[in-house]
Parts: C-alpha cells; sequence; structure tokens
C-alpha cells in the first residue's frame, strides 16, 4: 500500500508540471523539475512513471522526441488530488522561491520570484487600464512587470494560445533577499488587510501559508473579496497583504535591506512592528517583529474587480530582473 502511494504522490507531481508547461516535456525535463518540489528521482525512474500513467490514461505520448502531455482525465486527477498531497504546498513554494531568488540589490541583478497572471489576449490593452491606477498608487511590490504573447514562456510558465501573459514581482522577494543575507524570514499568512485613510489597521480573512494548498491570493481574487479599486479612489477598502515574520535581533539589519530594495523599485512593506509588538492586531511572539507587505496581484484584483476575467498563479515562478520593465513604458507602449 505503502508503495502504491508513494507512486500516486509522484504522479500528482508530474502532472503538475506538465499542466504547469502547457507543452510536450521529456523524462529528463520532468526530472529536473521534480526537484523543485523536493524529490529526486532519475530519468529512468521518472520514465516509468510516465508509463505507468499512459496506461491510467492520465498522460499521452505525443512523439519520443517531443514527449507527453497531460490528458482531460489528467487533469481531473490533478484537481481531485488527495488532500493530504495538497496540504501545505503554499509554503513549500515559498521556500523553492526564497531559495531560487538571487536578486543582488548591489549589482541590481539576478533572479526575482513573480506571479503570473494569464489574461485573454482581446482584453488585455483594456486590462492594463484598470490596473494601471493601483499601480500609481502603489499597491504592489513593485511597478516592475513583463509581457509574453502565446507560446512565449514567462519563467517557466507557459502563455495559452488566445491569451497574454502578465508577470508581477511577488512578496517573497523579501523571503529571498533576507534569506542571502543569512536572515531567515517567517511567512505566516496572506490576507484580506482593511484600509482606513490610507493606513493599514487590521486583517479581516486570513489563510496560513502552512495549511493550504492554494495561495491566498488566488482564492481571495477569485472570490471577489478585494475593494483595491475603492482604496485608490476613497482612500479606503480591502486589500491583499501578507503577515511575515522576523526575528527581534535582525530588525535593524532588514530595516537597511528594506530602503536598500525600495531605491531599486522593490517595496511594499505597509508595517513593520517592534520586537514582541502587536502589528494590525495581529499578536507577535516575544521575541519576533512583525511586518505586513502589501500583495503582488493588487493591480490584477483591481482589474477582476472591474469585470477583467483572468487566471493567476501566484508565487509560480522566477525571472531576471532585466527582464522586467516598469509598468508605465509597458502601458505606453502598449497605448500607441
Amino acid at each position: 500500500m505503502f508503495a502504491y502511494e508513494e507512486i500516486e504522490r509522484k504522479s500528482i507531481i508530474i502532472l503538475r508540471i506538465l499542466n504547469q508547461a502547457g507543452i510536450p516535456m521529456g523524462a529528463r525535463l520532468i526530472a529536473r523539475r521534480m526537484e523543485d518540489y523536493g524529490v529526486s528521482l532519475s530519468e529512468r525512474a521518472v520514465r516509468y512513471h510516465l508509463q505507468f500513467m499512459d496506461q491510467k490514461g492520465l498522460t499521452l505520448l505525443v512523439g519520443r522526441r517531443d514527449g507527453r502531455v497531460i490528458t482531460d482525465k489528467g487533469t481531473e486527477e490533478l484537481r481531485n488530488a488527495r488532500v493530504h498531497d495538497k496540504v501545505g504546498y503554499a509554503i513549500s513554494r515559498i521556500e523553492i522561491l526564497s531559495y531560487k531568488t538571487t536578486f543582488d540589490v548591489v549589482r541590481q541583478a539576478g533572479k526575482l520570484p513573480v506571479n503570473v497572471s494569464v489574461f485573454p489576449e482581446k482584453i488585455f490593452t483594456e486590462a492594463l487600464d484598470a490596473m494601471k491606477d493601483a499601480f500609481d498608487k502603489g499597491l504592489c511590490i513593485s511597478d516592475l512587470v513583463c509581457v509574453a504573447k502565446s507560446g512565449q514562456f514567462l519563467g517557466d510558465i507557459y502563455v495559452p494560445e488566445g491569451f497574454i501573459g502578465f508577470a508581477t514581482v511577488c512578496s517573497i522577494v523579501f523571503n529571498g533577499v533576507l534569506l542571502k543575507h543569512g536572515i531567515p524570514m517567517d511567512s505566516r499568512f496572506g490576507g484580506i488587510l482593511q484600509i482606513l485613510d490610507e493606513k493599514p489597521v487590521r486583517f479581516i480573512e486570513l489563510i496560513h501559508y502552512s495549511g493550504t494548498s492554494l495561495d491566498p491570493s488566488e482564492a481571495f481574487i477569485s472570490a471577489k473579496m478585494t475593494s483595491v479599486r475603492d482604496v485608490v479612489l476613497k482612500e479606503e477598502g480591502k486589500i491583499l497583504a501578507n503577515f511575515r515574520e522576523i526575528a527581534g535581533v535582525c530588525r535593524e539589519n532588514v530595516e537597511d535591506i528594506i530602503e536598500m530594495l525600495a531605491k531599486v523599485g522593490l517595496s511594499g512593506v505597509l508595517a513593520i512592528g517592534k520586537t514582541g509588538e502587536i502589528v494590525c492586531q495581529v499578536p507577535v511572539d516575544v521575541n519576533k517583529v512583525g511586518i505586513i507587505l502589501t500583495g503582488g496581484l493588487n493591480p490584477v484584483a483591481s482589474a477582476r474587480e472591474q469585470g477583467f476575467e483572468t487566471e493567476n498563479f501566484a508565487m509560480s515562478t522566477v525571472m531576471e530582473y532585466q527582464d522586467l520593465k516598469p509598468f508605465s513604458h509597458l502601458y505606453k507602449e502598449m497605448r500607441r
């Protein structure tokens, strides 16, 4: 029984990889991607799992050179994957992307974690209009973005036919940069933060990263629980935000790093408390400091509030800093 469950667990990971890629993949590339999930399998072992999945109709071999694709049955199986295979997935992605973040503040080079949103091509220009005010207001981690057309990639996320991919900087950049400086950051939860008179007041909804298979931002956007547009127009409303903790002894160093990041266009710190101090009604351990970061997907949430459909892949991949450009530059290019 244990052996079968282990095979099933690895099969689910392979299905996730194929589903995310959107194009045929071979055993060698799949084996490399599985390392991101903490699973080390040889190319031969992956091939064995794929043969087993072919027999179940979950994957389809499209050619020895091209590799396999996920089938409709495989997509359904992924959707109905066992709960205990999903639990903790969000916190695992945070840890993986933190490790894969290589951005160097001094050199202004390296990889940053990003969220990827996929918009229908025909509405993308109008969706940019809907996001502009949120970017201008600073309701994001950075105004740096990237766009990819159908058939192209954003990091390792494939943009399907008829859609445009849109990458925004993810708040995990703080985890990654601090980790490179030897400072661990504990990601506690993502939530809906109430804003009054442009100031953060309290979290009115939250989802702990350690107990969910979904990114909280994806869930809240899908449920239409934000009012980012109201914050832009009325200076009060509900936005996506994240709660982090650091050791109290690191506070001064963290403030210095936050200041350095802000100078290169990476900000989004809404509040930082003192050691053991409650922050926006959230209790903090006696030797910890609470930090509230704005959600990188707030501009996308604003577009969703205005009726623009999108599929979001929060904290999904990493991209080179040099491949991103200010939203204002993209906006001018798209409006010509």
